[in-house]
Parts: structure tokens; sequence; C-alpha cells
């Protein structure tokens, strides 16, 4: 039997490499690209099976040189500039990656005779702000983002069904949720909670922490489980179709930050500044996963302790 092959942009990021796992253990061939700036360790967390090739998505003729010679069957298009906070002071990169990375993407896609599905992964940040504020969301709210990377990924979403209705490109979506695990970098809630504890522990740092707003409440899921569900959109998904994949709660920051204290036998002080805080953040975002059981058989296994908790044990295994 001829195996699987999917091509994956960004492996090496911290959502890829687990990607790229979950598709080798379903019997998948994995070519992945990675950027000239990768960090050894973070090419290292890439699995040995995976064949990797230096891309900038930016480079729209190479990207189609390299597309027509991997010749994939699938495409989980997941290169990104995925940071909603550093977005608003690298606004112009934002756009370029996501919106002209993705076209360059999609463009060299058409040409690709035996493609059966073309992955792209969004995020809930599309929606922005919403009324009422405990709205459960689905696949048909508005989108209203309030962020530049919110902009640039509902930009990319209609860029991709404009192919999907005009070439026939098999594209699917992804409106992921937040996520996150092990080697998820500090930029990100949990991964900066951890990363403080494990300073603390050490005594690299004063047993206080500086956090930001801890009163939002957000729909977490664990990185496995989100990319359980991209495998499941390329092997299911109709193209065209949009999917939300989160946990279906919320879960306030504070409640999240609390968890992780009680696993760390410091004594840990925690400080407000409010010079973090951002300026349009949204108080709760909770999303139903009923399209994505309903229609995909997505089933999250993962509860947020274990995200937790292995997000600690990795960030005191790296010091």
């Amino acid at each position: 039997m001829k195996s699987k092959h999917a091509f994956i942009t960004g492996v090496a990021g911290f959502v890829g490499a687990y990607l790229a796992d979950e598709l080798l253990a379903h019997g998948y061939t994995v070519t992945g690209t990675v950027y000239k700036d990768d960090s050894k360790e973070a090419r290292k967390r890439v699995a040995k099976e995976v064949k990797l090739i230096e891309l900038d998505i930016l480079d729209s003729k190479k990207v189609a040189r390299t597309l027509k010679k991997v010749n994939p069957d699938f495409i989980c298009h997941l290169a990104a500039f995925s940071s909603v906070g550093r977005s608003f002071s690298h606004e112009r990169l934002t756009y370029d990656i996501n919106f002209s990375g993705t076209l360059n993407m999609l463009e060299a896609s058409v040409e690709l005779p035996k493609l059966k599905k073309f992955l792209f992964t969004s995020s809930s940040d599309c929606y922005g702000k919403f009324s009422p504020k405990t709205k459960v969301l689905k696949e048909s709210d508005p989108l209203n983002p309030v962020s530049p990377y919110g902009i640039s990924k509902v930009a990319a979403e209609h860029l991709c069904l404009l192919y999907q209705n005009r070439y026939k490109l098999p594209v699917v979506i992804s409106r992921s949720f937040n996520h996150s695990g092990p080697g998820q970098n500090e930029n990100f809630v949990i991964p900066s909670f951890c990363r403080q504890i494990v300073r603390i522990e050490k005594g690299e740092q004063k047993p206080v922490m500086s956090v930001g707003d801890l009163s939002v409440k957000r729909d977490l899921s664990d990185v496995r489980d989100i990319v359980s569900g991209y495998r499941l959109m390329i092997e299911k998904a109709k193209p065209g179709a949009v999917y939300q994949l989160c946990s279906g709660k919320s879960i306030a920051i504070k409640m999240v930050l609390d968890k992780l204290i009680k696993l760390s036998e410091t004594k840990i002080n925690v400080k407000i500044d409010k010079k973090i805080f951002r300026k349009n953040d949204i108080p709760i975002i909770k999303g139903s996963n009923a399209k994505a059981k309903r229609e995909l058989g997505y089933k999250p296994k993962y509860k947020i302790d274990n995200t937790l908790s292995d997000s600690l044990h990795y960030w005191r295994e790296i010091g």
C-alpha cells in the first residue's frame, strides 16, 4: 500500500513537530519546511523520519518549485507569525507572513494534480470582540478581528475560500482556539508561567511572579488534541469546510496559575503588572466543538491538568 505523503509548513514550530508525530503514527510519510532562523533545538524536536526542506514561504518562486518537486497528497499550512501580542509591534511582518505567505502556498498548490487536501490553520482570534461576552462561539458566527494577527488570519481565510471556489482547490480551515503543551515558547501564557516557576525553584528569580490580567477566561486545549483534529480534517473534512478545534470549556487564567503554583513545592507570590495588560483583550472566549465531534469524530483526550503538569515538567527538564 502506497504511503500517504503530507507536507507541513513550519514543521519545526511548536505545533508542527507534534503534527508530524501524529501523522507518522498514522502511517503518513512526512516532509516539512524549516526556516533559516529556526534553532537547532527546534529542529531536533522534529522526528528523524521527517524530511526537512529549508523554505521561506515569502519566496513565491521557491515555494512553487518545492511543492512541484515534493508533489504531496496533503498540505498542512502551519507556518505563520503566531503571537497575537507581538503582532501589534510587528504588524507588517504579520500581514506578510500570514497573508502573502498563504497566497504563495495556494498559488503553488493549484498546480498539484494529486493534492487531496490543503489544511489552513486559522484562529479563534478571528472572532475578535462579540456580544454577549458569555457567548459560546460557533463556526457560523461573524468575524470581527481586533488584532493584526486576527485580521491577517481572517484575510487568509477568505483567500483560501476564494481558491476553493475558483480553482476547486480542496481547502479546509481549522479555526483553532488557544492550545498549549510541552515545547511551547514563553511568549505564551502557560509556558511563561512555567518558566517563572522553574526559575524561582532554582533560585534564579525572587519568589515573585509578574503576571498580566488573570481575570480573562480562555478555551484551552492540549496541542496533542489539536493535531489529532488536524489529521481528522485532512482525512474527513469536505473542501470549503471550517471547523473549530477547542475544548468547549473556558477557564480563568487565574485558575491556570493557581494550578501551576500548586504543582510547585516553593512558596510563590504573585504580582499583577498592569503594564503587560492588552488593551483589546477579550474577557471570555469559549467555543463549541460540536461540529468537529459530529462530523470528524474529534475527541479531546487531555485534561487541563495533564497539559499543565507536562508543560511544567518540560521546563524543569530544559532548565
